[in-house]
C-alpha cells in the first residue's frame, strides 16, 4: 500500500552494507567512512559518532522540530554517544544489534560465564538511562510492539508542531523474535512471522497519520540498512536478483528496497529508477524545511526532484561511492557498476543456515568489474572491454575520492577524513 501511494525508489543505495556504518551515513549525509565510523559497533567499542557532527534530528531542530528515534541506535552505546547527545528529545531502545548478546550461536557451546566475556549482557536504554540491563527472549520478542506503540504516542502527542520520528526497528536482525499476536500467522516461518509484526508497525504507523489528518503534510521515507544476512538461511531473507548479500558492497547488500510517501504532494504509485543514496536525505530534509546544512563538508546532496518526480529529474551526483570499512571497493555511476580488485565473503550458491544458525562464509575475490545494471541488474557480466570511455571517467572520479577520503586498497591516505568520538 505504501508503494502503490508513494514512489518506489528503485535504484537507492547505503554507504555501507553493515549496521553501524549505514546509520551513520543515513543520519549525517556523509559517507560514513569520512566520520571514522565503520562496520558494527560492538559492546567493546569505546568510539562512537563525534559530538560535533550533525544529524537529520539536530538539522530539523533548527526550524523546532521535536524529535525522537525508537529503535536501535548503534552509533556509539556509552552515554555520550547517545541520541539525546546527537539532537534527539526521546530514546527508547537497543544502543547496537539485538545478536551482541550472550546467546549469540557462535558461543552458544560456551558456559555462560565464558560466554559473558565475549558477548555481555543487551540492554534496553530509555533516553540516557538502562531500564533493562540483560534483556531476555521474552523482551525481545516484545520489541517490535514497543517500538510501534511509542512511535504512535510521539505523533500523537506532537501532532499539533514538527517533528522528526526515526524507527529503526530491530527486526529483522538475528536473532528473530515475535509477539504472540504475530505467532505461526505468516505460514512461512518465523522470518515471514517477524515480516508481517514489522509490516503491521509501519501500517500502524501509517494509519496514526492518516487519522490524525497528517498524512498530507509528513513525508515518510521507507528503507533498511542493508542486505539480507545470507548464512542465516531461512532467517535471512532474499536479495531478490540482486547479487550477494549484507556485508558486501554488490547491490545485494548495499541497493535497498526503499519507499518516499507523503501523500498529495510526491506522485502515487510512480517509480524513480536514477540512483540516490541514505546521504542524500539529510541535505533534502535540510532543503524541504529551509534548514541550514552543517558547516563542514558533507556528501550527500538534495534529491527533492527526485522524490517529487519532477520530470526529466536526474541524479544531483556524477557517481556515488561504496566503501567497505576502508576499502573503496566499488562505485556507482549512472547505470554503471565498477567494482576494483577486492576480497569479499560469499555463499558461493549454497544455501545458509537453518533456525539461526548461521553456515560458515568462504573468501573470495573480484578483479577490475564493469556492470551494466540496466541490461545486467544481478553483477554477472563485465563488460569492461566494451566501454574504456566509461571506465577511464570512473577512475578519474575514484582517484578524486580517494584523495578526500583515502583508500586502503591503494594505500591512500584522505585528506578529508574526521574523526570518530572517543571515550
Amino acid at each position: 500500500r505504501m508503494a502503490t501511494e508513494g514512489r518506489i525508489m528503485t535504484d537507492f543505495y547505503v554507504t555501507q552494507a553493515v549496521c553501524s556504518a549505514s546509520r551513520a551515513g543515513l543520519l549525517t549525509g556523509c559517507y560514513n567512512v569520512r566520520l571514522g565510523i565503520l562496520g558494527a559497533l560492538g559492546p567493546s567499542a569505546k568510539h562512537g559518532l563525534h559530538e560535533d557532527e550533525i544529524t537529520l534530528a539536530e538539522i530539523c531542530k533548527q526550524k523546532g522540530y521535536a524529535t525522537a528515534i525508537f529503535g536501535k541506535w548503534h552509533l556509539g552505546h556509552h552515554e555520550p554517544f547517545l541520541p539525546l547527545q546527537h539532537g534527539f528529545d526521546q530514546y527508547f531502545g537497543l544502543p547496537y544489534s539485538n545478536d551482541m548478546w550472550p546467546y549469540h550461536p557462535g558461543v552458544r557451546h560456551l558456559p555462560m560465564e565464558e560466554r559473558l566475556k565475549r558477548w555481555p549482557h543487551l540492554p534496553l536504554i530509555e533516553q540516557n538511562d538502562v531500564i533493562i540491563s540483560a534483556m531476555t527472549p521474552k523482551d525481545q520478542e516484545a520489541l517490535t510492539t514497543q517500538y510501534t506503540e511509542k512511535a504512535v504516542r510521539f505523533i500523537e502527542e506532537h501532532q499539533d508542531e514538527p517533528f522528526f520520528l526515526y524507527v529503526p526497528h530491530s527486526m529483522v536482525h538475528v536473532p528473530l523474535y515475535v509477539s504472540d499476536r504475530f505467532k505461526d500467522k505468516s505460514g512461512v516461518g518465523l522470518f515471514g512471522d517477524v515480516m508481517m509484526e514489522v509490516d503491521w508497525s509501519v501500517g500502524t504507523i501509517l494509519q496514526t497519520l492518516r487519522d490524525l489528518k497528517l498524512d498530507q503534510k509528513t513525508l515518510v521515507v521507507f528503507t533498511s540498512d542493508n542486505g539480507p544476512w545470507l548464512s542465516y538461511g531461512d532467517h535471512a531473507g532474499s536479495a531478490g536478483p540482486l547479487r550477494e548479500g549484507k556485508g558486501t558492497m554488490f547491490d545485494g547488500g548495499c541497493r535497498e528496497p526503499t519507499i518516499a510517501w507523503w501523500p498529495g504532494t510526491i506522485p502515487a504509485g510512480t517509480r524513480c529508477e536514477e540512483p540516490a543514496m541514505t546521504i542524500d536525505l539529510l541535505p533534502t530534509v535540510a532543503h524541504l524545511i529551509d534548514a541550514r546544512l552543517p558547516d563542514h563538508p558533507i556528501d550527500g546532496k538534495n534529491i527533492t526532484p527526485l522524490l517529487m518526480g519532477t520530470p526529466g529529474a536526474k541524479s544531483p551526483h556524477e557517481a556515488y561511492f561504496m566503501y567497505y570499512g576502508r576499502e573503496l571497493q566499488a562505485m556507482r555511476m549512472g547505470p554503471w557498476k565498477l567494482h576494483f580488485p577486492h576480497g569479499y565473503r560469499t555463499m558461493g550458491g549454497r544455501p545458509g543456515g537453518t533456525d539461526g544458525i548461521p553456515t560458515d562464509y568462504e573468501q573470495t575475490r573480484i578483479g577490475l568489474s564493469l556492470f551494466n545494471l540496466r541490461d545486467d541488474v544481478g553483477e554477472t557480466k563485465n563488460v569492461i572491454d566494451q566501454h574504456p570511455e566509461i571506465l577511464q571517467r570512473m577512475q578519474q572520479l575514484a582517484q578524486t575520492m580517494r584523495s578526500e577520503l583515502g583508500d586502503s586498497l591503494t594505500q591512500i591516505q584522505g585528506k578529508g577524513i574526521r574523526a570518530p568520538g572517543r571515550l
